[in-house]
């Protein structure tokens, strides 16, 4: 991408009360060859079993056709006649939202029936021009969807969300109608501002929070929320093992010490080494935050000291299976 951006994406969800599956589905896929993002958010008609069903066909052609550089009125009409029809209701029904960030940075937004996407520049609202899409074909003439393209900044965030959220605490005293779009937005708004750097996953998360708030904990539908960040690209330095020759320990050290980003020791020698060089001491803990791991210990200027072996191995098991439900532990 020729900014120089890492694009931080993350969903929180919140089933239907009483419901073991989510109606609503986001996906998002990195295309390597052409350095691209895109991602879906879709919910499908109702809740439980059948709207997920409906939403999982919808996110996947979505994603799969956008991918391809179809029309967006070719995606829609493709979607709404593939859909399953509900055999109550007698017809097939989901709504979507496809962001498509180019390898240029140009990001573009097509909307069906979602709730409207939000998009934060720091933590002001910032609203690009949106286009009518009328479909003018087919069985669905007359639909009508919504697409906007902008070049975001560093620190743009683009949150999508279910009508889970814009619709929780609907008849209450505080949102009669619903929280609604302003109101989320105000509330997204503000959390930027008291903690400019939260994370996509926090910033879904306390949004899909308040929205089951709203519902008095008791979620009348699918509470979904999907968050794009565009930020600046965090810098981590793993260091491990010593220099195959003495002399070098003075160089590993005065790297160690300059680097512009998180520094992490890995192994006892290591940070001996470092220590030594850099002439610092070494505060050894004593509490097991994880009863497979020795405990961390601390070095002044270092943001992590760990035993070497046993914690990469640990590390490399975290990451062959994680995915962004996992909340991890200390240690």
């Amino acid at each position: 991408m020729q900014k120089n951006f890492y694009i931080e994406v993350n969903s929180r969800q919140r089933n239907t009360d009483e419901e073991r599956i989510c109606g609503d589905v986001f996906l998002n896929k990195y295309i390597k060859e052409e350095d691209r993002i895109i991602a879906v958010l879709s919910d499908g008609m109702g809740h439980g079993v059948k709207a997920n069903i409906l939403a999982t066909l919808t996110a996947t052609m979505a994603l799969s056709f956008t991918r391809e550089h179809k029309e967006v009125d070719r995606i829609a009409e493709i979607i709404m006649n593939t859909l399953p029809v509900c055999s109550e209701r007698k017809i097939a029904y989901s709504t979507f939202t496809i962001v498509d960030i180019e390898s240029s940075g140009k990001t573009n937004i097509l909307e069906y029936d979602n709730p409207p996407t939000i998009i934060l520049r720091g933590s002001r609202i910032f609203d690009p021009s949106w286009n009518r899409i009328v479909l003018e074909k087919g069985k669905h003439t007359g639909k009508i969807l919504k697409s906007c393209s902008f070049i975001p900044e560093k620190e743009d965030r683009i949150i999508m969300y279910s009508d889970g959220v814009s619709q929780s605490g609907m008849g209450s005293d505080a949102f009669p109608f619903g929280w609604e779009r302003d109101n989320i937005a105000n509330y997204a708004s503000n959390l930027v501002n008291s903690d400019a750097s939260i994370s996509a996953a926090v910033l879904a998360g306390k949004i899909v929070s308040m929205a089951h708030k709203n519902d008095e904990y008791k979620a009348k539908d699918d509470i979904s929320c999907a968050v794009i960040y565009f930020r600046e690209p965090r810098k981590l330095l793993l260091c491990t093992g010593p220099p195959y020759e003495k002399e070098k320990d003075k160089v590993l050290a005065a790297k160690v010490s300059t680097y512009p980003g998180k520094v992490i020791l890995c192994g006892g020698t290591t940070a001996d080494i470092i220590a030594r060089e850099l002439n610092r001491t070494i505060v050894d803990e004593l509490i097991f935050e994880d009863p497979e791991l020795p405990p961390e210990s601390f070095l002044e200027g270092i943001d992590l000291v760990t035993e070497g072996i046993l914690t990469l191995q640990k590390v490399n098991e975290i990451l062959k299976t994680f995915n962004n439900s996992v909340r991890l532990g200390k240690g």
